[in-house]
């Protein structure tokens, strides 16, 4: 079982060090591919909106026709991705590689999480699903800093030549311990959804980028089909029907905004390339400084959850981050100002990041609908994402100069902060919590 676990962990971390590892590298790519700087927000968007699609897909597939079949598809197609990219000479090129991994780099952790639930006794399976999410903390360390070396001393191309090794030794280790487990189910897939959602998402992605707003209000119209659509389907992309508590619907809205925020920290290296003139390497330190400032809170941050609740850790956790980043957005001009805004940001990161919106959801959420309810968590959070670079994209390509479009992107970061507050302040304070508790626990009795 330990030789499972290390698989599913190696895979998960090969896909989730390809999403931070790029961050130090875009400046690079920029100017080798002659592409604005505004339109280097497509190398996450794209990522993470092909992420959502290959979620959907390789869950659906491997319990239709098995785990190892898909879990080894999905790192062929991370490893095929990865080639694409080293010999890419036009940025589509280079936009369609990274496609091709998310196609592949998305699939493989919730089809790692099924072969768990097959394999791992219940008693055990959180700490193996630990495991496993621990390496995504990992990746945002190395990433950044892997990246910044990489480029400085290399190429950003090198980059994904390591992709190759890493996805070669995964496939050999999956084939001889992943389980060919399938619960064969035939739900349906809902495709009207599914493309109603990446339709939607894509034109608000382009409209932001582009600045051509009109594309972006197709996109929410899209959108608002997709809702519409989703609520009256057998089997539903985005199963609305869990948002029936204001809790529920509360913490939903409040996962989109912390994906948005999240998108920040995409573009952190490149800002200070562009604004100091730091080396790729250096710029890709100080970015994993904030990660892994974020990566030790975690744990801090779920055993408060107890102590103070999960409103509490929530508030504290958007009040750093909106300070962290205001810090980051006046002062990225001095080093010493940005330190201290990776670490204050990256504290308040680690809050957000953590367990409570997960506390919050598996609290509210009925048992038989448990799994999806948090799935769903995950799926909000990528929207955020999604939406949160392309905002970033808009606000470099509208600016008058570099400066400029950097410091509009992080205030607006933080006004998305704020809003991210309030709605954490609406939520359950810890006394009704524990009254939720105890009427549980009178209910089982």
């Amino acid at each position: 079982m330990s030789r499972l676990l290390w698989t599913l962990a190696l895979g998960v971390f090969a896909g989730a060090l390809d999403l931070s590892v790029l961050a130090p590298a875009l400046p690079a790519l920029g100017r080798e591919l002659g592409v604005q700087t505004g339109d280097l927000a497509w190398v996450f968007t794209l990522y993470l909106l092909v992420t959502v699609v290959s979620i959907v897909l390789a869950g659906t597939f491997a319990d239709r026709y098995g785990r190892r079949p898909v879990y080894l598809t999905c790192l062929g197609l991370f490893a095929a991705g990865s080639m694409l990219a080293i010999t890419a000479q036009e940025y589509w090129v280079f936009l369609l590689a990274r496609a091709v991994q998310a196609l592949g780099a998305g699939g493989v952790f919730p089809v790692a999480t099924a072969a768990i639930g097959d394999v791992v006794p219940a008693g055990k399976r959180g700490a193996a699903l630990g495991i496993v999410a621990a390496t995504w903390g990992l990746a945002a360390v190395i990433g950044p800093a892997f990246g910044g070396v990489v480029t400085h001393f290399v190429s950003w191309r090198w980059i994904f030549v390591v992709n190759l090794p890493l996805a070669g030794a995964v496939m050999v280790l999956a084939a001889r311990t992943m389980p060919s487990f399938a619960p064969r189910r035939r739900e349906s897939l809902d495709v009207v959804g599914l493309l109603l959602l990446c339709i939607g998402l894509l034109a608000l992605m382009d409209g932001l980028i582009s600045t051509r707003f009109l594309i972006s209000a197709l996109g929410v119209a899209m959108l608002v089909l997709f809702v519409l659509w989703e609520r009256n389907t057998a089997s539903p992309v985005v199963p609305f029907q869990l948002m029936s508590s204001r809790q529920l619907l509360v913490t939903y809205a409040l996962e989109i905004l912390i994906g948005v925020l999240e998108g920040s920290l995409f573009f952190i290296p490149t800002v200070l390339i562009g604004a100091q003139s730091l080396s790729y390497a250096a710029a890709g330190f100080i970015a994993a400084l904030g990660a892994l400032t974020f990566v030790m809170v975690i744990p801090l941050a779920g055993r408060a959850l107890d102590r103070i609740g999960s409103r509490d850790v929530l508030l504290v956790g958007t009040i750093l981050t909106e300070v962290g980043l205001a810090i980051f957005a006046l002062g990225f001009g001095w080093l010493w100002l940005v330190v201290i805004s990776m670490i204050v940001a990256g504290a308040g990161f680690g809050a957000l990041l953590g367990a409570p919106t997960r506390y919050i959801v598996t609290r509210e959420s009925p048992e038989r609908s448990r799994a999806t309810a948090v799935g769903l968590l995950s799926q909000a959070l990528i929207v955020g994402q999604i939406v949160g670079s392309s905002i970033a994209g808009a606000c470099f390509a509208l600016a008058h100069s570099e400066i400029e479009g950097y410091r509009h992107a992080y205030l607006g970061f933080c006004a998305v902060a704020f809003v991210a507050l309030l709605l954490a302040a609406a939520l359950k304070p810890l006394s009704d919590e524990r009254r939720s508790l105890k009427e549980e626990a009178a209910v089982a009795l």
